[in-house]
């Protein structure tokens, strides 16, 4: 009996000796890793238990810095195209080849677009409005479409083209149709630059450059058909570019030149009496290609052109842009240019 009880008395210390015995190691390992956990307790405090949120931040943020420089690129100014461009080429080739299409020279101008093409990587010089006076002249407009065209993209200019057309078969009037072509351009476009332009003249050397200066420009110092030479002394007559203010300065052309000539040699007075000075460019690029044609019916030469010449300094206030009547038949956004058609009357002698 006694032994049983020594026995139990025994087995109950042990329990008891190892119960303190883990205790003492429990709390010896604890207190050798405190400082471990109380790093990792710090950790737990700082942000980067929630670098993932953090991550997705910066990367919104970093879309929307991208997104915000974008727009500000987006409104910074274009910049301006040089007054010489890059792209020139000087004298190419011309050629006129009895089969060309329509169709064919839509294909080779697919950036032009309602008569109108601009450069797309720098804003041009100036706006200008190319206005060639019009009738019975298909082939000839055709020519001068397909040169004229890319001749204005090498120079990078922002352009249209507009074609007037005489309805009915009164006798021509150059004139009075570019009057036309210069009110109604001016209700598209705020153009700065206009070129007045026959249908029969192409430009030769893209360094001729179609903007206007701080004077009225002639641009053809010299035709094949006379020998690249200047017509006569006072020629201003086949290209001319004015600008808005130039051009309303002299009150435009006069309407009553029916028939051929005359027109031009009236507005080099009129530029002349308002103290301006005609200006052309070097005759090295300054040359065109004249397209054989015989005279027109209904452009006869117009036997009344010295009479008119001799009144220019008594009647240019009245008679022009201010003066100019007529009525638009339609007005047509074709691919490769604007066509204007209108009725403008009749001479009145």
């Amino acid at each position: 009996m006694l032994l049983s009880s020594f026995v139990s008395l025994t087995f109950c210390r042990i329990r008891i000796l190892i119960i303190i015995s883990l205790c003492l190691l429990l709390f010896g390992w604890a207190a050798l890793n405190s400082a471990d956990v109380a790093r990792y307790a710090l950790k737990l405090k700082q942000p980067m238990d929630y670098r993932w949120r953090d991550t997705s931040m910066e990367r919104w943020n970093e879309e929307e810095r991208a997104h915000a420089a974008a727009e500000e690129t987006d409104k910074e100014p274009v910049k301006l195209c040089p007054a010489l461009s890059p792209l020139l080429r000087g004298t190419l080739p011309l050629k006129f080849e009895a089969s060309l299409s329509l169709k064919q020279v839509k294909k080779e101008n697919p950036q032009v677009e309602n008569g109108r093409y601009q450069p797309e990587s720098c804003k041009s010089q100036q706006k200008v409005a190319i206005l060639i006076p019009h009738r019975s002249r298909e082939q000839h407009l055709l020519y001068l479409l397909k040169h004229l065209h890319p001749f204005l993209q090498r120079q990078q200019l922002d352009y249209g083209i507009y074609v007037i057309h005489q309805a009915g078969n009164q006798k021509f009037n150059r004139a009075k149709l570019l009057n036309i072509g210069y009110l109604e351009a001016l209700k598209e476009e705020d153009w700065d630059c206009f070129i007045f332009h026959d249908v029969d003249l192409i430009p030769e050397n893209d360094f001729n450059l179609y903007l206007c200066d701080t004077e009225p420009k002639h641009l053809v110092v010299g035709r094949n058909v006379t020998g690249y030479r200047l017509r006569y002394k006072g020629y201003f007559g086949g290209v001319t570019a004015m600008t808005r203010a130039q051009f309303e300065n002299v009150n435009g052309y006069s309407n009553n030149y029916w028939g051929w000539g005359g027109e031009d040699d009236d507005l080099r007075q009129r530029v002349v009496g308002q103290k301006m000075t005609v200006v052309r460019p070097s005759a090295e690029v300054a040359r065109y290609t004249m397209i054989f044609h015989t005279r027109d019916s209904g452009n006869e030469v117009n036997s009344q052109r010295m009479k008119l010449l001799d009144k220019v300094s008594r009647v240019w206030r009245k008679d022009g842009l201010n003066s100019c009547s007529y009525q638009l038949l339609s007005v047509e956004h074709e691919q490769l240019y604007i066509n204007l058609t209108a009725e403008i009357g009749r001479p009145e002698i």
